[in-house]
């Protein structure tokens, strides 16, 4: 697929947080646990949010650069994702740690989309704004990591 123009590419950064937010909804209906219900719940919201920026941008809007740098644990850099498409596994059948390891692969996965369309893209308010959703992605990967950390790592 090639990306010819700044519209494409804010369409295909909205198409892929659409994508996020209906991933992280479904999982969340999905889930027995209500506390997992809300944290993905959440995430979904958080993922409408970069949506709206990204259609403000191709509104015309220009939006104030993120600054922050996010810490990165690494950890999902040294875990296998269960393959939920596998024969016979469902998102049903999801564990916390599965949901955790998805979910942290999915936002590795976002915040690299976002830094290749920041250098790709030639226009200094979008680099900057790919690279602000970058380190939003990379929060979001953070915190996933951080909850593994805690509640995986440990009971182990």
């Amino acid at each position: 697929m090639t990306l010819s123009s700044i519209q494409e590419i804010l369409d295909f950064a909205i198409e892929k947080e659409e994508e996020a937010s209906r991933f992280y909804t479904d999982l969340a209906d999905r889930m027995d646990n209500r506390p997992m219900q809300d944290l993905f719940r959440g995430f979904a919201r958080e993922e409408q949010g970069h949506k709206a920026k990204l259609i403000q941008v191709k509104e015309g809007e220009r939006l104030l650069p993120a600054r922050e740098r996010v810490m990165d644990l690494h950890i999902a850099d040294y875990i296998v994702e269960r393959d939920v498409n596998a024969a016979g596994v469902t998102v049903q059948d999801l564990d916390y740690q599965d949901a955790l390891v998805i979910a942290m692969n999915r936002e590795k996965a976002a915040f690299r989309l976002y830094k290749d369309l920041a250098a790709a893209s030639e226009d200094r308010e979008v680099k900057e704004l790919f690279l602000g959703l970058a380190q939003e992605e990379a929060k979001h990967k953070l915190y996933f990591e951080v909850e593994y950390d805690e509640h995986i790592l440990t009971d182990n």
